[in-house]
């Protein structure tokens, strides 16, 4: 076969326990724990052409056009990783590239992209090596966690954690393990609605922030409370208990940027709306009992997570109370992915 073509479509994942700090080849120092997307997703086509050379070629497209920045990343990533890829010797590969989500809107692009890219170069290895057999998520998981961290959980549907755990025996730093079969019915139902405060690119990078944890003077401290919570995290997700779920998902939230806020050089990526939508939301879960919740990622963005029973409920909220805090009024609406990526 001269010439054939592969296609992966992976999504974000919005991490409920943290992962915030890494050592050695993207291994990180504390384990997370995070919903699966839906509607937030990358997808990636790649024609394989073979070629005389005995070496590999690519050209890559995002949306439609030349994006030197991550073409660049790409051939550093199979370059640093080269020995899981040989079977690319002779091909030229043209990857297309395109995400469901606004660009800066504050879904994380990375996990959705790498895992994407990952899932079409295995296919790759499956069709040159004509190898029927299913993939292997596991191997997908590794190799996503290569490139992006937190792409190591995007490949499992519903919920994934990443980090040796002592109560799950397969857990492992190197790979995220699915969590699909622990997963009490009600958060399979979850909505993620993500508020776009700002739609501007972040003041300090993501991986500018994990480097900041490894002079920080409460690193330590962070990592084991998030040991604490990923176990206290995956009893809530077995039994339902959604009070538990707000209180270990909210805390997190807000301590992920109290690192920010302590590191040194310190740095905020809050912004006042940020604050303000936290307050309203936590306004009305005292006065409706709806059990709404926030969590945020690495910027100024707010995903208010919610059982789809109270969907009706939370969308007029946010259409009266929140979206005037939003930049241009922009919402995302998406929810926990209940399907496997291919």
């Amino acid at each position: 076969m001269n010439e054939f073509s592969v296609s992966a479509i992976s999504p974000s994942n919005i991490a409920i326990v943290k992962y915030w700090g890494k050592h050695g080849n993207q291994l990180p120092n504390n384990p997370s724990i995070s919903f699966t997307l839906s509607r937030c997703h990358t997808e990636t086509h790649v024609k394989v052409t073979k070629n005389d050379t005995g070496n590999y070629a690519l050209h890559f497209l995002f949306e439609g056009k030349e994006s030197p920045k991550f073409q660049e990343k790409i051939e550093k990533y199979l370059v640093e990783n080269q020995q899981y890829f040989g079977f690319l010797k002779g091909l030229d590969l043209n990857i297309e590239s395109s995400n469901s989500f606004p660009h800066s809107s504050g879904i994380a692009s990375s996990a959705a992209s790498m895992s994407a890219l990952v899932l079409c170069l295995l296919q790759i290895e499956k069709t040159v090596n004509q190898n029927v057999t299913p993939l292997d998520m596991r191997k997908a998981s590794f190799l996503s966690r290569l490139a992006s961290g937190s792409a190591a959980r995007s490949v499992y549907p519903v919920m994934a954690l990443w980090g040796a755990t002592p109560s799950v025996s397969s857990s492992s730093d190197e790979y995220a393990v699915p969590l699909e079969d622990i997963v009490h019915p009600v958060f399979k139902t979850y909505h993620d609605s993500i508020l776009i405060v700002s739609n501007k690119e972040k003041s300090v990078s993501s991986r500018v922030g994990h480097s900041l944890m490894n002079s920080h003077p409460l690193a330590e401290q962070r990592y084991q409370t998030a040991r604490e919570n990923t176990e206290k995290l995956l009893k809530v997700l077995k039994n339902g208990d959604i009070t538990e779920f707000i209180e270990i998902a909210e805390a997190e939230a807000l301590q992920l940027h109290e690192l920010m806020a302590t590191s040194n050089p310190p740095y905020k990526l809050m912004e006042p709306n940020t604050l303000k939508i936290i307050d309203l939301v936590r306004e009305f879960r005292r006065e409706t009992k709806v059990p709404a919740c926030f969590t945020l990622d690495a910027g100024p963005n707010v995903h208010l997570l919610y059982p789809d029973a109270d969907d009706a409920r939370v969308k007029s909220f946010i259409k009266d109370n929140l979206l005037q805090y939003c930049h241009d009024n922009q919402c995302i609406d998406d929810v926990v992915q209940n399907k496997t990526n291919l």
